[in-house]
């Protein structure tokens, strides 16, 4: 009997995805890099240093690449690529590698938080480890940083909380953001009608949705350490 074996789809920007649909698919990552790197710097406040191009926590400085900035009074997100005569080219290397549509464009009217939402997505399409935003001058400067003294938590109990903090706190697609989650991290999935499961290592977590795609319920099955 010919077996035919279920080929796993990657986690891609396919075209025609929505900014939300894009937040779904990598914003649980994000926040999952978000809360590793809280655990690194603490209650320390960074100060930039756009000259050095680094940021310093305390005693901790680590490289960065800006993202862009927000403006209060102007209710805008302007991207740093359209202002390399303020940043310099070596500054904003990253934030030139996008193609997408919602990222092309030099101004974005937005508020603080869908800065954030910006940035969450961002980092992830940048494999960068985390975002910072840092006020000078009446402005919100948002840098990508990646550091090898950023810690990982792979644990169980990590995937859970995040996820349910991610899904409760953010106006995205929960079953499209647990599949993306759980693929971006590199363990096993698979989907039923009404619920989903990761496997990561010899546990399971399993999320129930509802016809609409709400979040019933969060389970850990076996060690959650």
């Amino acid at each position: 009997m010919l077996i035919l074996k279920v080929v796993e789809k990657p986690i891609t920007i396919e075209k025609g995805d929505s900014f939300k649909v894009l937040l779904s698919k990598y914003g649980a990552l994000s926040l999952d890099k978000q809360e590793n790197f809280s655990e690194l710097i603490g209650e320390n406040v960074g100060q930039l240093d756009l000259e050095k191009g680094v940021i310093s926590f305390d005693d901790i400085t680590i490289p960065v690449q800006v993202l862009g900035f927000f403006s209060k009074d102007l209710s805008q997100w302007c991207w740093a690529w359209d202002n390399e005569d303020i940043f310099g080219e070596n500054l904003i290397k990253a934030s030139k590698e996008f193609e997408v549509a919602e990222f092309t464009s030099p101004i974005l009217r937005s508020n603080y938080d869908d800065c954030h939402t910006v940035a969450m997505v961002s980092i992830a399409l940048l494999d960068m480890d985390a975002y910072y935003a840092v006020s000078e001058d009446g402005i919100d400067i948002f840098v990508a940083i990646n550091s090898d003294l950023i810690e990982e938590n792979n644990s169980v109990t990590k995937f859970r909380d995040t996820y349910y903090t991610f899904q409760k706190n953010f106006n995205i697609h929960p079953r499209i953001a647990f599949e993306a989650y759980t693929k971006l991290k590199g363990y096993g999935f698979k989907p039923h009608d009404d619920f989903a499961l990761a496997k990561i290592g010899e546990s399971r977590v399993m999320a129930g949705f509802t016809e609409r795609g709400n979040v019933t319920r969060i389970i850990v099955f076996g060690d959650d350490e």
